[in-house]
């Protein structure tokens, strides 16, 4: 009994394993890039820093933008906000989270490879749109709860106002050049609110 309850129990090499190798892959790949720039992401690198073969890395990611795509959205991914019932509390909880990953070292370099690799020939098109898609998707539905509690004006483009609250800070990192801070998170928290708030 006690063997067959023992074997029962015992785990594979599953799951958590897996979760090891993704882990280790993807940090290797910030590290790399917070080192050294985007050029210095190859398989082999990665490979190396990673001490993981390179089968491994292809099997969950066949190209370099896969692989640089899911460790960008490893450091800023997607976002669960409650209902706090009010549209620049939300708004701050998103922005203030983004702010902390965009501070994170090697997160300009991270994104600014990222946005660069999108354009380039032989980039699969629409992959990091999809991710951006992603990682927006919980301003779309801040927006579309704001217009339902009637603290955003009904004719809001959803998807405008959606970038309108991501693009500030990316531009402020990468653009400017400027690591953003929480007074910067505050001033844009007021205009996102005053541009697409209803009337009170």
């Amino acid at each position: 009994m006690a063997g067959t309850e023992a074997r029962g129990t015992e785990r594979g090499p599953g799951r958590p394993r897996e979760e090891r190798v993704t882990g280790a892959v993807l940090n290797a790949v910030v590290e790399l890039v917070t080192e050294q720039g985007m050029q210095a992401v190859t398989m082999d690198a990665v490979a190396a820093r990673a001490g993981v073969s390179k089968p491994a890395i292809y099997r969950r990611w066949p190209t370099k933008q896969d692989l640089v795509i899911a460790a960008a959205e490893s450091r800023i991914g997607t976002l669960s906000v409650p209902d706090l019932g009010d549209l620049r509390a939300e708004l701050r909880v998103v922005l203030t989270a983004r702010l902390e990953a965009y501070r994170l070292p090697g997160s300009d370099r991270l994104i600014a490879g990222m946005i660069g690799a999108a354009a380039e020939a032989g980039a699969v098109r629409g992959q990091y749109a999809q991710y951006t898609e992603r990682i927006t998707s919980e301003t779309r539905r801040i927006l579309e709860r704001g217009i339902a509690r009637g603290d955003v004006r009904p004719d809001v483009d959803v998807r405008a106002a959606a970038t309108l609250v991501a693009a500030p800070l990316l531009f402020r990192l990468i653009g400017e050049q400027v690591l953003p801070d929480a007074g910067f998170v505050e001033a844009l928290v007021d205009l996102v609110a005053r541009a697409v708030g209803a009337a009170s």
